[in-house]
């Protein structure tokens, strides 16, 4: 399939193009730049951005659109993705701080847009939507939202925990054990994560290549991350994932071990499984010197996540919108 390159977008003063790997670093530096505006929780890592240029299903030469100034230097990046097949594609897009109020950040959500409905009428796709992921603090990106037509569809909730309070002392249920980690041999992990997220809202199986990153990925830690199996058939029944992000510190003013990942196959549930995962979890990141436990929930999650979270002690930091636009 073949999409248009970029438009040139001459009003707003730069040259477009598609982004290139050669691209990364700059596209890195921009990230910093606008981090330094706007204090997101999380930034895209410089392995985030060498992912884009190993999607199968989403080639940056027609799915990204890049605006460099007459020095040469990236002062604003649009970004569509999706699985294939699948009628949700999501939006990244960020403009230098520098060059912002000039409507580059309108011209581009407009061409992400226009590429996806094009994207979505070469795979006979119709009804689908673009779904984009904003910070509640981020008043700027969702004035743009909204003056785009698009509506919030979720919320998601961060939570964080002390770890200098009392962690709860929860075993597994007898006949069950804990088992780090080992990326390198986690396949039982990924296909018990695709069966426990099939009915989560927004959730799409992760493929191999997907799950190499994941399980790759230089912020994951495998020493902290555990899945559970049933000892005499070492059959895997939950898991929890965790990440460390060594600049969280400078937002928040403390270091976190973050709990990316948990769930439950359909038929275990109910049993104790999860609480007793993220106890395991909290006692592997105080023992590396962690102070805080953190991790994200969809605040509509039908299985009760958020009541789990709060009764464990973990308590609401920000904000996460979804917002939703028909592509018709």
């Amino acid at each position: 399939m073949t999409i248009a390159a970029p438009p040139p977008f001459p009003d707003h003063g730069l040259s477009w193009r598609a982004l290139t790997a050669a691209d990364i670093d700059t596209w890195h530096a921009l990230i910093g730049r606008m981090a330094e505006a706007d204090k997101p929780v999380w930034s895209e890592t410089r392995a985030d951005l060498e992912e884009v240029f190993d999607s199968a299903h989403n080639d940056p030469a027609a799915t990204t659109a890049a605006g460099f100034d007459d020095g040469g230097v990236l002062r604003a990046v649009g970004r569509v993705h999706g699985n294939a097949g699948s009628a949700v594609a999501y939006t990244w897009g960020g403009v230098d701080p520098q060059w912002r109020r000039r409507g580059i950040g309108r011209a581009l959500y407009a061409w992400q847009a226009d590429c996806q409905r094009a994207r979505f009428a070469a795979a006979g796709i119709s009804g689908g939507v673009l779904r984009t992921y904003t910070e509640e603090q981020n008043a700027g990106h969702t004035a743009l939202m909204r003056a785009a037509g698009a509506c919030i569809v979720r919320y998601f909730t961060e939570m964080t925990r002390s770890l200098d309070v009392g962690i709860p002392d929860l075993q597994l249920p007898e006949g069950y054990v804990f088992r780090t980690l080992d990326p390198a041999d986690s396949e039982a992990v990924r296909l018990a994560h695709n069966e426990a997220f099939a009915d989560h809202w927004g959730s799409e199986p992760r493929d191999r290549q997907r799950w190499k990153f994941t399980v790759e990925h230089p912020q994951l830690k495998p020493a902290w991350s555990m899945s559970v199996v049933e000892a005499a058939t070492g059959e895997t029944v939950a898991y929890q994932l965790a990440s460390f992000d060594p600049d969280y510190r400078k937002q928040s003013g403390y270091d976190e071990g973050f709990t990316d990942l948990l769930g439950v196959r359909r038929a275990w549930r109910g049993r104790g499984f999860a609480p007793a995962l993220l106890a395991e979890a909290m006692r592997r990141f105080r023992a590396a010197g962690i102070a805080h436990a953190g991790l994200g929930v969809d605040t509509e999650n039908p299985s009760g996540a958020l009541g789990l979270y709060t009764r464990m002690g973990y308590e609401p930091t920000k904000r996460d919108f979804a917002w939703q636009l028909p592509l018709t």
